[in-house]
């Protein structure tokens, strides 16, 4: 496939956990990806490479989503080398739990950096300069539902981006661009196992009614799904990716 017809994608946070199985997914269905990492630079080529091996196309670009300059030099590099950009996947995002009242500044402006600066620069430069047609697909969480203590910060900044994504969704009327945003539950990664005793994760994989926790895989085609031909009619949504949990 020329670059003058293949659908190109930029995942956040590619290189290991969600995003990764993201851009793979994304991969074999078709898009060539850019894999963007902030520090993880051996595991984003790994994954670049393992993808070419399969004959796809992939590229990877360091950016920190928190700097806006970074992340406009990130689309830069995905038009240079595959000609535009049609699907933004905002993945990035960390995670520092505490109760509110026990909650550092640092913690709290971090997650805000990331999780909502973050998402809203990429947001805005995929406003700009997604091809008409394209798909915005953000990244929130099920705790926006559940609403478990420790997660108050975490939870608030997944709220916003749920909020502007409605909100951006109508602002891009009249380019068919759709902007989705998907809510995992627990999920079995890293980010969620570490510092989690057997017990606990357990326990939380029999929450849901399908008892068990979810895997990146599963996120990964409901971002697929959004992003494809099939999900064209979705818009303005979040779909809440968790085996029924709330």
């Amino acid at each position: 496939m020329s670059n003058d017809n293949m659908k190109v994608a930029i995942v956040t946070g590619a290189s290991r956990g969600i995003g990764a199985a993201v851009a793979e997914r994304l991969a074999a269905d078709g898009f060539a990806v850019v894999i963007n990492y902030a520090a993880s630079a051996e595991s984003a080529k790994a994954l670049v490479r393992a993808i070419e091996a399969r004959g796809q196309r992939a590229l990877a670009a360091k950016a920190d989503v928190s700097d806006a300059h970074a992340v406009r030099g990130m689309f830069d590099a995905a038009e240079k080398a595959f000609g535009g950009v049609d699907v933004l996947v905002n993945n990035a995002g960390i995670m520092k739990l505490a109760k509110l009242a026990e909650c550092d500044e640092t913690a709290f402006d971090e997650q805000i950096a990331i999780n909502l600066r973050g998402s809203f620069n990429g947001m805005r430069q995929a406003a700009r300069r997604l091809r008409d047609g394209g798909r915005i697909i953000n990244f929130s969480t099920s705790v926006v539902g559940t609403k478990l203590e420790t997660y108050g910060v975490y939870a608030a900044t997944k709220a916003a981006v749920e909020t502007m994504t409605a909100i951006l969704s109508k602002e891009l009327r009249g380019r068919r661009i759709t902007v989705n945003a998907v809510a995992p539950g627990p999920v079995s990664t890293e980010l969620f196992l570490t510092g989690k005793s057997p017990e606990l994760v357990e326990r939380m994989a029999k929450m849901p009614p399908l008892e068990r926790l979810g895997t990146p895989e599963d996120i990964a085609a409901v971002v697929s799904f959004l992003a494809g031909p099939d999900g064209g009619w979705v818009n303005g949504q979040v779909l809440r990716a968790n085996g029924g949990l709330v």
